[in-house]
């Protein structure tokens, strides 16, 4: 099985919703660390799973719409805690949306510090769990 990974920080603000959560009810910053990775038993014909650039660009102008920003105000996080799992859910829908390859090759890894992640997959249910 071929893997080919890539891998960007980035920082975005956020606070979480519905539940006592301490600290973290109030608005407050993460470097974020995304992890795109796509994988497949065969390569196509120029010898590559992807084409790396149109993932970099693709990702690159996904993180330019959290960049910065307060997770809480922006669309695809309405009415949802902004979550690390829904984050990552959230970022893998965004590729899906501009890279043209089976869901079910991609998978999205989101650390909010050196130690915690969280990591979406398809599995082949609904695409937005909700």
């Amino acid at each position: 099985m071929y893997q080919l990974a890539i891998t960007r920080d980035f920082f975005a603000q956020h606070f979480l919703i519905g539940g006592d959560f301490g600290k973290e009810n109030r608005r407050h910053s993460h470097r974020y660390k995304v992890e795109v990775r796509i994988e497949a038993p065969e390569l196509d014909r120029h010898g590559y799973l992807v084409d790396i650039v149109d993932l970099e660009a693709a990702l690159s102008k996904i993180i330019e719409t959290f960049q910065e920003n307060t997770l809480n105000d922006l669309a695809p996080f309405r009415g949802l805690n902004p979550s690390l799992e829904h984050f990552a859910r959230i970022i893998w829908e965004s590729l899906v949306e501009k890279l043209e390859f089976d869901r079910d090759r991609l998978s999205v890894k989101l650390w909010e510090n050196d130690a915690d992640w969280a990591a979406y997959r398809w599995s082949g249910t609904s695409l937005n769990p909700e």
